[in-house]
């Protein structure tokens, strides 16, 4: 599956900022952005990303997914700190 498939997908189902999406392999690095995150635990961010991937992931077409949700804040501040 192609990263802006992904990224596509992310953007047209959930109020998203921001979304990079990275893969090395089978392997995919999600970094999603978006006021939606604010409050949440990190479960369920992570099952907020998943819920518009089911199908992808249950076909086997998605397979190993890391996901880090922000909030815009969140993201502004990480960026600082991982320049």
């Amino acid at each position: 599956m192609e990263c802006k498939e992904i990224e596509t997908i992310l953007l047209e189902a959930l109020s998203l900022e921001e979304v990079k999406v990275t893969q090395e392999g089978t392997h995919y690095k999600i970094i999603a952005v978006g006021d939606c995150f604010d409050g949440m635990g990190r479960v369920k961010q992570q099952q907020t990303i998943y819920g518009p991937l089911m199908a992808h992931i249950t076909s086997g077409e998605l397979h190993a997914i890391t996901i880090n949700a922000f909030t815009p804040t969140q993201w502004k501040r990480e960026k600082v700190f991982n320049m």
